[in-house]
């Protein structure tokens, strides 16, 4: 089993680390991208979108100016609003998510953007295809290392993490908000998992989808690939 020693965290306003058996994993600097990649981000997200003329680019941009959860929240948004679970969204519904996500668009650009997805005419868009076109895009080999990663989090390999999949793994005693009786072992855990989750619907669970849109945020802020994946790498010991 993979412990903590004593005095092992570190804390700042974006990075939390930790020693396993002697080595340093990042879980909140490296898994949010560090605070720096999504301020370099956000600014070029917000520069490009003051020229971009095509709809799609700049609901992106407008995901990514957000920092790395921008389009995980998105999505998260449109899940609310799929109330019989079909994965799939009508005019209406599309229009509502992007307006209750805060998105600048014009509603001539947006039924154009809703139609350009509705390849088949039924009135309808299947959203998981939706957000996996609007993800910036990524190299097989990064997804492939954000994979891997995902696997060694999900311990019971349901295709989801959770808590019960950090428990027993990571000692989160000598974390100092634990040590003074701040947080219970559940809420460093949660803390942890919160990080992926849109601020609108924290759910304390993990999917695939939303580690690899989590992560394809990080990847917007990283221009190389050789840099990318040697930080995954040495974040999580792969």
């Amino acid at each position: 089993m993979e412990t903590l020693r004593g005095g092992d965290w570190k804390e700042g306003p974006l990075l939390m680390l930790f020693t396993v058996t002697g080595c340093n994993i990042n879980l909140y600097g490296i898994m949010a991208g560090t605070s720096r990649h999504d301020r370099e981000m956000a600014v070029n997200a917000k520069k490009q979108l003051s020229v971009c003329t095509d709809p799609v680019e700049s609901l992106r941009l407008q995901c990514l100016a957000r920092g790395s959860s921008g389009i995980k929240g998105l999505g998260r948004t449109f899940k609310i609003m799929d109330d019989d679970n079909n994965r799939t969204l009508d005019m209406k519904e599309f229009m509502k998510g992007l307006n209750d996500y805060g998105v600048l668009i014009e509603k001539e650009e947006a039924m154009a953007m809703f139609q350009r997805f509705d390849r088949d005419n039924s009135g309808f868009i299947d959203f998981d295809e939706f957000l996996l076109t609007l993800r910036p895009p990524m190299s097989n080999a990064r997804k492939e290392v954000i994979m891997q990663a995902f696997r060694k989090l999900d311990k019971t390999n349901d295709g989801v993490i959770t808590i019960e999949d950090l428990r027993g793994v990571y000692n989160v005693k000598y974390h100092p908000k634990y040590q003074n009786g701040e947080w219970t072992e559940e809420q460093v855990f949660r803390k942890f998992l919160d990080s992926f989750d849109s601020p609108y619907d924290k759910d304390g669970q993990v999917t695939k989808e939303e580690f690899l849109n989590y992560y394809c945020g990080v990847s917007a802020s990283i221009d190389s690939d050789v840099y990318f994946i040697l930080m995954m790498k040495n974040a999580w010991k792969l």
